[in-house]
């Protein structure tokens, strides 16, 4: 029989039944993507093929659930944008390459998992389609703006695809720079589309499930463990990737997660109290200082490190300190003269879990009289992002210490919790 790649098809063979639509195949091999996230490659030769639902065209996607069918309740589903920029998620294999390339556009991700219209009324737009190494501060700015384009347009929830690699500093600047009404929901995958235990099509529903629940903040969802279950839903402003290749590799770091998806049921549970849908107006607050520096400390590090990027015109500097905050005593003549310069140096610990606290040894006091602004337990990453916001703010040195101590985004806990 006739099938083209997007058809969705039904193979019998050797006993076995393997349901799903058609990928990408470079071999003779027919490539299934499942219903379960996974693919299966499989010889065509004495199989049975029966064709089920023939490919769905980008401009009735919207339209459509996973039957094909035209949805008669469509107007009464919720309405969800999503808006791709690249990453793991819409890529697959560049096979002149043998390497992943992001070139899937949004349409392609509904095309690969309609299952996402059954939750929602989905629209989608590529905002750019890079992988996540190649982000930009005034690409932030750019996803803040269309995220609150859609919104403005009758948007109830928004998905953004993005890399994974680079995917806690991006939720982290939405954060900050977006007061939002609806959900706000960051997803990638470890493995392409084409891959098999691609985790795409999990974490995308998942996604979905929660742009249309009453969670209104910027999250992102990712697996929450190795197994195909549950999606953890991690604030923006205290998640960090921690593996390089896991499919659970995302982890709220000093708190626990908002909650998780049960992928089997859909049902949403949740473990921290979250801002409920409608209890913001929409509103864009800022932008980003880009030249702002994250340095780690090492043992016997040169403070002309701060020297450089002072020399270098940076408006901001944060350092990783070790343990409670600390660097060692030749750095502190460098942060206050960094200081006397308006340039403001905010302190974090490289230990990630626990908080800053530069008051129990006698460099940790000098750091402060220097003029070191003391983080909390917020993550590094995250400080970077806030004082690169901050920093568009005011250039005021008072200003930008009050804003980096204020909890604006539930990247600071008033009180440890490990």
């Amino acid at each position: 029989m006739e099938f083209q790649q997007g058809d969705r098809i039904k193979i019998e063979k050797d006993g076995a039944e393997y349901e799903g639509i058609v990928m990408p195949s470079t071999t003779h091999h027919i490539v299934l993507k499942m219903s379960n996230g996974y693919n299966a490659g499989i010889s065509p030769k004495n199989a049975n093929i029966t064709l089920l639902q023939k490919a769905v065209k980008a401009e009735d996607v919207s339209a459509t659930g996973a039957s094909g069918a035209k949805k008669a309740t469509k107007n009464k589903l919720p309405k969800v944008s999503i808006l791709s920029t690249g990453g793991t998620i819409a890529s697959k294999i560049d096979y002149r390459t043998g390497a992943v390339t992001a070139r899937f556009s949004a349409d392609d991700i509904l095309k690969a998992i309609p299952e996402l219209t059954e939750i929602a009324d989905i629209s989608g737009r590529a905002i750019y389609n890079i992988l996540s190494e190649n982000m930009r501060t005034e690409y932030w700015e750019e996803l803040a703006r269309a995220v609150a384009e859609e919104i403005r347009s009758g948007a109830d929830g928004i998905i953004i695809a993005h890399g994974t690699d680079t995917m806690m500093y991006t939720a982290a600047a939405l954060a900050f720079m977006v007061r939002t009404p609806v959900p706000i929901v960051f997803v990638g995958s470890q493995r392409s589309a084409d891959r098999p235990s691609s985790d795409n099509a999990m974490n995308a529903i998942c996604a979905a499930k929660v742009a249309v629940s009453d969670i209104a903040e910027v999250c992102v969802v990712m697996h929450g463990s190795e197994s195909d279950d549950i999606c953890d839903i991690h604030r923006a402003t205290k998640v960090r990737k921690m593996h390089t290749s896991r499919r659970d590799a995302f982890r709220s770091i000093n708190s626990e997660p908002i909650g998780f998806v049960d992928y089997l049921t859909g049902e949403i549970h949740t473990h921290l109290e979250y801002t409920k849908r409608s209890s913001h107006q929409l509103e864009l607050i800022g932008g980003f200082e880009p030249k702002c520096a994250l340095v780690k400390f090492t043992p016997g590090a040169s403070p002309d490190i701060i020297s450089y990027y002072l020399d270098a015109g940076y408006k901001g500097i944060v350092i990783e300190g070790t343990g409670l905050g600390h660097v060692s005593s030749e750095w502190v003549p460098m942060i206050e003269h960094a200081t006397t310069m308006n340039v403001p140096v905010v302190i974090t610990s490289q230990c990630l879990h626990g908080r800053v606290c530069d008051r129990v040894y006698d460099t940790g006091r000098d750091m402060l009289k220097a003029g070191a602004i003391e983080e909390e337990d917020m993550l590094p990453e995250v400080a970077l992002v806030k004082l690169m916001w901050t920093l568009k703010l005011s250039d005021d040195l008072d200003t930008v210490k009050k804003l980096m101590t204020q909890n604006i985004a539930f990247e600071i806990n008033e009180r440890s919790l490990e």
